[in-house]
């Protein structure tokens, strides 16, 4: 069953955390911690499904709501809070009986992701891996202000979940960036998929068969790529 965390900022602020303990006949001693885009908290239909999910095929899942979440409020804070927030939520799992042993992986949906690989390339934050559920490249219809620049200062292995179709970047517009990386970045295309991997019906496939493959594509490369560093 999902565990429910009190997850310190400051003094003066907290927040909630899930876990999702792994299936203990398939464990891998890996956890991800997934943050929630910027548009619906933790308690989402696409992060349960993803956390609970995973955590069936043996990965720990650790979800989290960014304090405007928390709170209520729809404008999400300011990079350096969502940053803060982060941090506290990666030293609450380490601190865990559950979640403080074996490997470690960050990331999240959109947002979350972006914010995770910030965190990623601070001096001082040890991972063993990030995961990005549709990274947001840029704004939407805005592909100047790429989001990339920190992205070289991540050591960790990277695995981008990008859908054909994400308006904030595309596969295309993503390969270049992870060319960049040397190594350390790997792609999935979700074919006919939107930024939360959504496919068009005339794609001939259900939506269900998708995040499928996409679960257990993530499952497969944590147990091969980090769970090996």
């Amino acid at each position: 069953m999902p565990e429910r965390v009190a997850v310190k900022i400051d003094a003066d602020e907290r927040v909630t955390a899930t876990i999702y303990p792994a299936a203990p006949h398939v464990a891998a001693g890996i956890t991800l911690i997934l943050a929630h885009g910027a548009g619906a908290g933790q308690a989402s239909g696409f992060m349960v499904s993803f956390a609970a999910e995973l955590a069936a095929r043996g990965i720990n899942s650790v979800t989290f709501n960014f304090s405007y979440a928390e709170h209520g409020r729809r404008v999400p804070d300011r990079n350096d809070r969502l940053e803060a927030c982060y941090r506290a939520v990666i030293e609450s799992v380490r601190s865990h009986d559950t979640t403080g042993r074996g490997k470690l992986a960050i990331g999240g949906k959109s947002m979350g992701g972006r914010i995770a690989s910030h965190v990623a390339a601070q001096r001082g934050c040890d991972v063993d891996g990030l995961v990005f559920l549709g990274y947001p490249l840029h704004p939407p219809g805005r592909p100047e202000q790429l989001r990339t620049r920190h992205l070289p200062g991540i050591t960790a292995p990277m695995l981008f979940i990008q859908g054909s179709r994400d308006a904030f970047g595309t596969p295309d517009e993503l390969r270049p960036v992870i060319e960049s990386l040397a190594g350390r970045a790997d792609l999935y295309v979700v074919g006919s998929g939107d930024h939360s991997f959504k496919v068009l019906k005339k794609a001939g496939v259900t939506q269900e068969a998708v995040y499928r493959s996409v679960l257990d594509h993530i499952d497969g490369w944590l147990r091969k790529t980090v769970a090996a560093s």
